[in-house]
């Protein structure tokens, strides 16, 4: 039998440590379970994503300024040229494979800024050559979330009908495609594909007695906050900032945590701000760094989905600076729903007394997210019992289990 040529694709190697993990846990099924396929990537990091993970990479966008902005008449017509010429090279790249997967991210909202001819049109040209050419393309464990642009809802929608293959990380992204007219009723519900990772090994604790991990962000709002962008991350900044000195003040190590590059401006401000030996950042380069960390940790605030992800696999009690509905769909499922904070609206008064209250049910919510990790880990089994089935189907395996719900 000849061997699938299988394509992974999306916004990977190109610093946002969640997509990777995504990424990571998809290959890691894919080796297990299809170790002869030849796979291969069309993504924003080609270098990093070979360096890291030693498959082949090509890079998604044809003119390398795509989403910086076009203010010159050399890089608008850079932009409107690659979009054409994309057209062309995704074809090209489509079908040459059997299967596509779009390894979790995402990729069907708008949570955080986000123009209709970026992504969602790159996504709109992957399902439409897909259809177009017979390749099967997956849209695995995908986020998903209402969306007001119309042109970007007109994209998003129409991507999600023409995938072969659907699944979302929890009901919320389900019910949103519902509400933007895709038909659901075969599409399935599973945890977070990071959570298929290998958690750390347990062991004597690492970090310093009292270590709280601090996850920040480079928090604007989302797609439709762009006109108080910079209200927003000045009070996310400055709530944050008088919450990690608190800490220090009653002398508690604090570890700054990253989930994408561009969150380094945002450790840098409050390292400045704060000025203590008490207060270090970290130099994750993975989702597995990241998870050491927080498995390090007494207890850990996180505004990102997956430094949240994170924290709560290695079950660390955690308390969620949330942006989006996802954060609060993740924190109920894993039996945390009471400790979240809206990132908006950062009051640092208010988020010291959440965690305090946190910290004194500390040893109940980590026996509690140990056996929400135990349920996590059959239904992603059952995740990806269910992508062999639609996407391998000639390799014969049994069905996978029907319909997983969140807890």
């Amino acid at each position: 039998m000849t061997a699938a040529r299988v394509g992974v694709f999306g916004l990977l190697g190109s610093g946002n440590l969640g997509n990777d993990g995504s990424l990571e846990a998809v290959l890691g099924y894919l080796r297990a379970e299809h170790p002869d396929a030849a796979v291969d990537a069309l993504c924003g990091g080609p270098e990093a994503v070979t360096a890291r993970y030693g498959i082949p990479a090509t890079r998604l966008h044809w003119y390398r300024g795509e989403y910086r902005t076009a203010s010159r008449a050399g890089s608008i017509a850079g932009k409107g040229l690659g979009k054409l010429v994309d057209v062309v090279r995704m074809a090209a790249w489509v079908r040459r494979h059997d299967v596509v997967i779009v390894p979790g991210m995402g990729v069907l909202e708008a949570t955080l800024p986000l123009r209709p001819w970026g992504f969602p049109y790159s996504l709109l040209l992957l399902c439409a050559t897909g259809r177009l050419f017979g390749t099967r393309v997956a849209l695995v464990g995908v986020g998903a979330a209402a969306i007001r642009d119309r042109a970007t809802r007109a994209l998003v929608r129409r991507s999600a009908r023409l995938a072969a293959y659907r699944s979302y990380r929890d009901a919320l992204s389900r019910d949103a495609m519902r509400e933007m007219g895709v038909d659901t009723a075969r599409d399935e519900v599973y945890p977070d594909l990071a959570f298929a990772l290998p958690t750390p090994p347990a062991g004597p604790a690492s970090g310093p007695p009292g270590l709280v991990c601090v996850g920040v962000m480079d928090f604007h709002g989302g797609n439709d906050d762009r006109a108080r962008a910079e209200e927003i991350h000045r009070r996310y900044l400055d709530g944050t900032t008088r919450f990690v000195r608190a800490l220090v003040e009653e002398g508690r190590p604090v570890r700054l945590l990253t989930g994408d590059a561009c969150d380094a401006s945002v450790v840098a401000t409050i390292l400045d701000a704060v000025d203590s030996p008490l207060v270090t950042a970290a130099d994750a380069a993975s989702l597995a760094d990241l998870m050491k960390e927080t498995a390090a940790a007494d207890t850990v605030v996180a505004t990102r989905y997956h430094n949240l992800v994170c924290a709560l696999k290695t079950g660390t009690p955690t308390l969620a600076l949330t942006y989006a509905a996802k954060s609060d769909a993740l924190m109920d499922r894993m039996g945390l729903g009471a400790y979240c904070h809206p990132a908006r609206e950062v009051d640092a008064d208010r988020l010291l007394e959440q965690f305090r209250a946190l910290e004194k049910r500390s040893a109940e919510l980590r026996r509690t997210l140990a056996e929400r990790n135990r349920l996590t880990a059959r239904q992603l089994r059952d995740q990806f019992a269910a992508l062999t089935a639609a996407l391998f189907p000639a390799n014969d395996h049994p069905p996978a289990r029907t319909r997983q719900e969140t807890p």
